[in-house]
């Protein structure tokens, strides 16, 4: 097959070339023993695939060995590959349709998880769809946030609704809902606060916001989508653990996959929590921003 982009490709060469690369010698010509797995089961967590999903991954590939009597090392690498992308395939089709008058994304997670950058590049790539972008500057608790989101917006040719630092973010989506309609947008990306005095305020917060949305357009917010720093590991899946337990999210985008090692946490995040990877960030530019792809990051990772 073809593999994905030259950006995918790169954004994952600190992961392929720290872990998968020695899964790959691992599994080179040699007979399966016991020392195999352990030494597979090892280089999986240390890759942040998590100790649940790859005691998953490793029972599972052990089974169908068992059942398909296999017994060279370079086997068991097809057959890791294929249950890695059966447990991605969970994905599907971003809720954003062109024949819905708008479209409202709410965007979540923590200070410098790479939020604002990723709101950049999904107005960019949905600007080059034909679609009119706004994006609501709701992040009101930190003035740099909406400077930031102001600076942004502009390179990605996006419409900026803005108050001022310490306004109401709900005045701000409400303010923003109401020119979208007015000007025939079609698409309205929503940025949060990532921190406020408590989780309990901030979490109060994000459900206030999709209640306003809600009135305003029907079955709205209709993404939901948490941004995570591929860099922190499994720091990020425990962001996306407590995020998923007070926000209806519906999916994830890995920010910094290129500045990471520990990529493997994608399997975590769609195992563990049951949510699919939508977009991956593969860079600094605004079009550093791919559609996530089961098939092109497994065998990115694997070096095939």
């Amino acid at each position: 097959m073809v593999f994905g982009t030259n950006k995918l490709w790169q954004s994952l060469e600190r992961t392929r070339n720290a872990f998968f690369g020695q899964i790959t010698g691992l599994l080179g010509n040699s007979e399966i023993n016991t020392a195999l797995w352990d030494d597979l089961e090892a280089l999986l967590i240390q890759a942040d695939v998590g100790v649940t999903t790859t005691e998953l991954l490793i029972k599972t590939v052990r089974e169908t060995v068992a059942r398909r009597g296999l017994t060279r090392a370079s086997e068991v690498q097809q057959v890791l590959r294929q249950e890695m992308i059966s447990l991605l395939k969970s994905n599907h089709a971003l809720n954003i349709h062109q024949n819905r008058l708008l479209n409202v994304v709410l965007v979540v997670g923590v200070n410098g998880s790479g939020k604002t950058t990723t709101i950049a590049k999904l107005a960019y790539r949905y600007r080059e769809r034909g679609y009119r972008v706004t994006l609501a500057a709701a992040d009101t608790f930190r003035a740099a946030a909406i400077s930031q989101l102001q600076m942004w917006g502009e390179r990605a040719g996006a419409t900026v609704i803005a108050h001022q630092p310490g306004a109401d973010p709900g005045a701000v989506v409400f303010d923003a809902i109401k020119s979208c309609q007015a000007r025939g947008t079609s698409l309205l990306i929503v940025d949060t606060a990532g921190r406020l005095h408590t989780k309990y305020n901030l979490m109060k917060e994000l459900e206030k916001l999709r209640t306003i949305m809600a009135r305003q357009v029907h079955e709205a917010p209709h993404e939901t989508l948490l941004v995570l720093d591929a860099t922190t590991g499994q720091n990020a899946l425990n962001q996306a653990r407590h995020f998923k337990e007070h926000v209806h999210v519906t999916g994830v985008v890995l920010a910094k996959l290129d500045g990471t090692a520990k990529g493997g946490v994608v399997f975590a995040i769609a195992r563990e929590l049951g949510l699919p990877v939508r977009f991956v960030g593969t860079g600094e530019q605004l079009s550093d921003l791919e559609e996530f792809d089961a098939e092109a990051f497994v065998d990115g990772l694997f070096g095939q």
